[in-house]
């Protein structure tokens, strides 16, 4: 039968426990609750007194602790972990990251980094495999020692979880202030049951991580129905009794060469232009261009086909149009009021830009609602962008246009196409129509049969040029025509010598201008002349 050692005999027995190796670690796995694989371990100290048998350590930590002694101890733990991983890389055995814990007494300590680095390098084990633990409670009166190891791990590799988070009274004060990359979340929230307050703050919490920039491991499962409910949340990864208890090494090790590994999937990988963790900062730099100097924009989650708008901007909803306020917006289906054909539309270009990793744009139609309103059809022309994504949640930046009344100008332009096909085929006239924003040229029927043009001319007017249509001594002439068409004449003319025979034509252009003056593009026609004041 073991006996737990009394104060004094753990104080004299600490270093001869530590140069015997009986001061060890034993490891629990965290395992991913969706795949059954393993991702990681946590380290966990034990003491084998020979006479006395196991210790365990809430009888001898705290007293280690008391008397300045745990640093050495935690050093002595970590060479244990970097011995048996060390072992296991010597014959071959895929190994998964062990974390071990770093209590606020190793904080005081200023070499301790430094320490654990050398017995790495003693070892060389890759820094991947390991990670290091730190509590709340490690920082409480000491945050800026805390802060600094934390850089200083940082600096060298090292991944870093917050151990325990949820069981202080100011985890969230402490979490805004240290730069963790994981956190686990003390399983004692749902201690009382998954429904109620509970469970509304573990859903925040999971929900949170992700812009924070964090993965999360659920911490203390101890069953089915935790599990199922974490993964149902979006915390796949899971340490605790339910999947196993803390095992000794040669256990572990059987273990470990049984079950598939796989590595924790990043947390929310961002374009390296953007801090997304800074939008929600109101006095950022993100949040002061998002806000003031950029169009018309919407940050929001896409997962599964389902989008969640998480913030928008003033212009956003000025661009809309409809009196709506942030409220109405946010709180609101995104897809609510879009037909299924539009919404294929989105949805394809969304995934589009998940996959190209580039801003992609589309044009769709949605009716929106609001009580001074009523009900509006409008259309709207997206650019989207993935900005980072957390597995298979992604989080996009939209810039919005309102192209209503674009689109119904065209919309009836259409209705008359062959009306003005079967005009233009009866007189000498050559016609089209120049978009300012995208620099393209739509010909008329006819400049495609006679001329040879695309029905789309993109990047106009160089291909006209280049082909020999347009004579190149006018194209300067030419440019700065469309120039001051851009810039808001509303009708621009002159004579020009076109095709390879320089056959004169008069050249003329009318602007067509949206509802804020905004000139969208011009509608261009060509005559033949035969003389500098007449046609044919």
């Amino acid at each position: 039968m073991n006996r737990q050692l009394n104060e004094d005999e753990i104080v004299d027995g600490i270093d001869e426990a530590m140069r015997e190796g009986r001061i060890y670690a034993v490891l629990q796995p965290q395992i991913n609750h969706s795949t059954g694989r393993m991702v990681g371990a946590e380290a966990l100290m034990r003491w084998n007194d020979p006479e006395n048998g196991l210790q365990m350590p809430g009888n001898f930590i705290p007293i280690l602790e008391s008397y300045d002694m745990i640093y050495e101890a935690d050093l002595c733990l970590f060479e244990d972990v970097c011995k048996f991983i060390r072992s296991c890389l010597d014959e071959k055995i895929p190994v998964v990251p062990i974390s071990c814990n770093v209590s606020r007494y190793d904080v005081y300590q200023h070499d301790y980094v430094e320490q654990v680095e050398k017995i790495r390098k003693k070892y060389d084990i890759p820094v991947r495999y390991l990670r290091f633990e730190i509590t709340e409670s490690s920082a409480m009166g000491g945050l800026e020692l805390v802060l600094q190891v934390l850089k200083d791990l940082h600096k060298y590799g090292y991944l870093v979880e917050m151990d325990d988070f949820g069981s202080g009274y100011s985890s969230l004060n402490v979490l805004k202030d240290l730069d963790v990359d994981i956190i686990k979340l003390d399983m004692r929230f749902l201690r009382g049951g998954f429904g109620g307050r509970g469970g509304t703050i573990v859903s925040s919490i999971v929900q949170m991580t992700r812009w924070l920039n964090t993965q999360i491991i659920a911490e203390g499962v101890e069953t089915a129905e935790q599990a199922d409910f974490m993964e149902s949340l979006g915390c796949y990864y899971i340490q605790g009794y339910y999947y196993s208890e803390p095992l000794l090494k040669e256990t572990f090790l059987k273990k470990l060469k049984q079950t598939n590994h796989e590595p924790l999937s990043p947390a929310l990988n961002l374009i390296r232009t953007i801090d997304a963790g800074k939008f929600w900062e109101p006095e950022s730099l993100e949040t002061l261009i998002f806000s003031n100097f950029v169009g018309a924009a919407a940050i929001f989650t896409y997962k599964d086909g389902k989008p969640e708008i998480l913030r928008i901007n003033k212009k956003y909803i000025k661009e809309l149009g409809m009196n709506l306020d942030e409220r109405a917006i946010i709180g609101t289906d995104p897809w609510e009021g879009i037909d299924d054909n539009n919404r294929a539309i989105y949805d394809a270009t969304v995934k589009r830009a998940i996959e190209s990793g580039e801003e992609e744009t589309c044009e769709t139609c949605r009716i929106l609602c609001s009580d001074s309103c009523g009900n509006a059809r409008i259309w709207i022309r997206t650019d989207l962008r993935v900005i980072g994504n957390a597995g298979d949640q992604y989080l996009i930046y939209a810039m919005i246009q309102n192209i209503t009344t674009e689109k119904e100008i065209m919309i009836k332009a259409m209705g008359n196409e062959k009306l003005f096909k079967n005009a233009f085929d009866q007189i000498n006239v050559f016609a089209w129509e120049y978009i300012f924003e995208n620099r393209e040229m739509h010909p008329c029927f006819r400049c495609m049969r006679e001329l040879g043009l695309p029905p789309v001319v993109e990047n106009y007017p160089d291909p006209v040029f280049e082909s020999g249509l347009f004579p190149m001594d006018y194209k300067d002439m030419y440019y700065d025509m469309l120039k001051k068409l851009e810039e808001g004449e509303k009708e621009m003319e002159a004579v020009i010598p076109l095709t390879a025979g320089r056959i004169p034509f008069r050249v003329k252009y009318t602007t067509e201008f949206d509802e804020n003056g905004k000139p969208l593009k011009a509608y261009g026609s060509a005559v033949m002349v035969t003389d500098e004041g007449g046609q044919s």
